[in-house]
Order: structure tokens, then C-alpha cells, then sequence
């Protein structure tokens, strides 16, 4: 089990972030127009994976701002934002905010979280996906991993880009 922080306070995650060098195993997400999605689609392809608890939490929606900006620069790359909000919620919220240039994707009825050890055991926001970045190559191998240390704060993003340099 990992541990991450909520204000302050240690919370335990299900289980251990993908390392780096480890292959992803393919997943299935449901998109905003209720389709859905799974690692196989984006075969050959670098992704970047952004996962978070709530798109209505500030932070989680400013993570979601800044990899749609990030991945608008980025070649041969898909970028994932993940959470377990309903797809109807992402797909408000990216219309709203005008984000074009990232997949929004709900784990609301995944293994996701439970497989990649994501699902927050404490906290207020119990049962939610920890905030972390997870970056693929080509091939699904793990180049970066990022379990963000309080849930409160962003990740890092110059990391998770940087990894695909």
C-alpha cells in the first residue's frame, strides 16, 4: 500500500502505482459520449495519464487545464484525464472550459483504480482515485510515475513532460 496526503493527513492508497519499466495493463474507461476507451486504442502511441479524484475540486480541474494545454504541443501523444465522475460531468466541465486537446475518461464502472492500487482508503475522499501521473511509451511501459504526495497540490508537470523527452 502507498500513502498519499489529504490537508495534511497520511491516506492510504489500495495498492502501489505502476513503477517505471513495468507495462500497463490495458484498462477500459467510459468517454464523455459513453463510449468506451482502453489502452489498446492508443497501441503506438505515447500517453500520458491524469489521474485525479473530482473534476468539481479546484486542482483536479486546473490539472485538467494544464495537460489540455501541454498536450496541444505534444506529438504522438494522447493525454488521459481520469477520475471517477460520471462521463455526463467531465463532458460538462471540458465544454465549458473549451478543452479540446485531451480524452476525458471516467473509471466510474473500472477496475482501473483497484489495478494500478489508485482507490483512496481514507480520508473524506475515500473510495476516489489518488491524484498521480502515469507516462507511456510507444509500447505501454511505465517511463514516469507520480503519486502526488498531498492530493491538495498539483503534479509535476515539467516531470511528466519532460519523461517524454
Amino acid at each position: 500500500m502507498a500513502t498519499t496526503h489529504f490537508q495534511g493527513t497520511e491516506t492510504p492508497t489500495s495498492g502501489e502505482l505502476p513503477a517505471v519499466g513495468a507495462k500497463l495493463a490495458d484498462f477500459s474507461l467510459v468517454t464523455t459520449d459513453l463510449s468506451e476507451t482502453s489502452l489498446e486504442e492508443y497501441k503506438g502511441r505515447r500517453v500520458v495519464l491524469n489521474i485525479f479524484p473530482s473534476v468539481d475540486t479546484g486542482v483536479c480541474a486546473a490539472s485538467v487545464r494544464k495537460f489540455n494545454e501541454e498536450a496541444a504541443q505534444l506529438e504522438n501523444t494522447t493525454v488521459l484525464c481520469i477520475s471517477k465522475d460520471l462521463p455526463f460531468a467531465l463532458g460538462r466541465f471540458c465544454s465549458a472550459e473549451g478543452i479540446k486537446n485531451v480524452t476525458a475518461a471516467s473509471a466510474f464502472r473500472s477496475s482501473f483504480g483497484e489495478d494500478n492500487g489508485l482507490i483512496l482508503e481514507g480520508s473524506p475522499l475515500k473510495g476516489l482515485l489518488a491524484r498521480s501521473v502515469v507516462v507511456l511509451d510507444e509500447n505501454g511501459e511505465v517511463i514516469y510515475s507520480q503519486l502526488v504526495d498531498e492530493i491538495t497540490t498539483e503534479p509535476d508537470y515539467e516531470a511528466a513532460i519532460a519523461a517524454l523527452n
